[in-house]
């Protein structure tokens, strides 16, 4: 064992001998001269004393070092005895069945306010408190976050690990609560490390390296972030908003890098719409945990204050379930079969009559794929719930609105418009989650009421 670890409690002020003591009685360590049976105890076994220490009154007393040292060890491990570890917290540190089940029975015998407080006490798992005080250390959050991301790559294989992740994702969404963040632009003035993360963290549309960046925070453009103050420089969620004029139907116009900064001043100027085109979630630690709803809205705000006249906004989103829920239709008829096959082939959408042969047909198939009900199988698109939820319209269907290959792959090229209209959010949000209601434009009702002509969807008169 490094004697920078043994030494960590040691250094620690005030109180270096009761935590000498309590390495004692853990069996990690006695005095300087007793390295030999500090090195005989595994590392996994010392990570184990750690944490039942930490959660005992000792732990309580001096948590946060403790949970300094726990977190030391931890950071050593091998990942198959960190595996071992996350076991051990997931398989241990349960409530008290004798004093749930009394809870439950006094509950269940007259259902009270004070009883349920009970209830829910009873139930609460020893593992939550156990990683409130592994918190308490310095950048234990940060630890915590890396911890729920490695898990998330054997929840399947691993069905024991997922309630110490319901756990974390439970105390992450208290800990990372609205009233926590802090809205930020980013800019081209912005740290360099900051500026980095960006291009690392972009999950849309890949920034292709620092050029790309800088048209990307031009004076055309706004870039905002959420970060937390337990992990200063990580942003949580960034969105990037290009300003222009109308509502933009396709990605790649902007994209490209086009003039200098007086230029992109003058199209801020003329600018009636902000695009909100790419939302990066950054931290895979704290998937599940929403910030995209909060970060929008503020956004839109502060938009609203900087720019009076700018009169729409709205996002330009992909359409991510939509090839695999129109190439897997029980109901499809042959014609349909036809032209999937062709949609199969090299570079249709560069062909202008294929592709305009297709598209009455796609289009239609779209707009019923982003109204279906709620409740349907498979589920309604994710990044259609996520804006109809947070009380976004369904406002236009854009064809060919990303040729880039994943624009392709994952929608045929189709892109959407979710429009937020700031007098509109709140009733759009009530209808959504009342009864699962799309709000949406006469635009998209038009092609829902479309019907497709008796010829094929390959037919260029269709």
């Amino acid at each position: 064992m490094k004697n920078a670890r043994t030494g960590s409690f040691r250094d620690a002020q005030p109180g270096s001998s009761w935590l000498e003591r309590l390495r004692i009685s853990l069996g990690l360590s006695s005095s300087a001269d007793a390295g030999s049976a500090c090195d005989a105890i595994a590392p996994l076994d010392q990570a184990k004393r750690l944490a039942a220490a930490l959660l005992s009154e000792r732990g309580e007393a001096s948590g946060a070092v403790v949970a300094r040292e726990l977190h030391d060890v931890l950071r050593d491990l091998e990942a198959d005895d960190r595996r071992r570890f996350q076991r051990y917290l997931a398989t241990n540190f349960l409530p008290d069945a004798a004093a749930l089940r009394a809870a439950a029975q006094i509950y269940l015998a007259g259902a009270t306010a004070e009883s349920a407080a009970r209830l829910a006490q009873a139930a609460d798992p020893p593992r939550q408190e156990l990683l409130r005080r592994m918190n308490m250390a310095p950048g234990g959050t940060s630890a915590l976050v890396a911890m729920r991301k490695e898990l998330a790559a054997h929840l399947r294989d691993e069905p024991v690990l997922k309630s110490l992740d319901g756990d974390l994702k439970h105390l992450f969404a208290s800990w990372f609560n609205r009233g926590f963040l802090e809205l930020r632009r980013i800019d081209w003035q912005s740290p360099a490390a900051l500026l980095d993360k960006l291009i690392a963290y972009e999950a849309v549309h890949e920034i292709q390296g620092w050029d790309d960046l800088r048209r990307r925070l031009a004076p055309d453009r706004r870039c905002f972030a959420f970060f937390h103050p337990a992990l200063p420089g990580e942003p949580l969620i960034f969105v990037e908003v290009a300003l222009v004029e109308g509502l933009a139907g396709a990605v790649q116009p902007l994209l490209v890098q086009d003039g200098d900064d007086d230029t992109a001043r003058q199209r801020a100027r003329r600018a009636d719409t902000a695009i909100f085109y790419s939302i990066s979630n950054c931290q895979d630690g704290l998937r599940g945990v929403s910030f995209g709803n909060f970060l929008i809205k503020q956004v839109v705000e502060e938009l609203k204050a900087e720019l009076p006249h700018l009169t729409r906004f709205s996002t330009l989103s992909p359409v991510p379930g939509f090839r695999r829920w129109l190439t897997t239709l029980a109901d499809a008829s042959e014609a349909e079969a036809a032209a999937l096959t062709e949609l199969k082939t090299d570079a249709w959408w560069r062909d202008a009559s294929r592709s305009e042969a297709l598209r009455p047909w796609l289009m239609h198939r779209c707009a019923t794929y982003l109204t279906r009900e709620v409740s349907s199988k498979p589920p309604i698109d994710p990044v259609a719930r996520f804006h109809l939820g947070n009380g976004a319209r369904l406002e236009r269907i854009n064809w060919l609105g990303n040729a880039a290959p994943r624009g392709i792959e994952e929608s045929f090229g189709i892109m959407v418009n979710y429009l937020y209209d700031p007098g509109t959010i709140e009733a759009n949000h009530e209808t959504f989650a009342h009864d699962g209601t799309v709000v949406r434009s006469p635009d998209v009702d038009a092609l829902l009421i479309a019907r497709q002509r008796r010829q094929s969807p390959l037919s260029s008169s269709a």
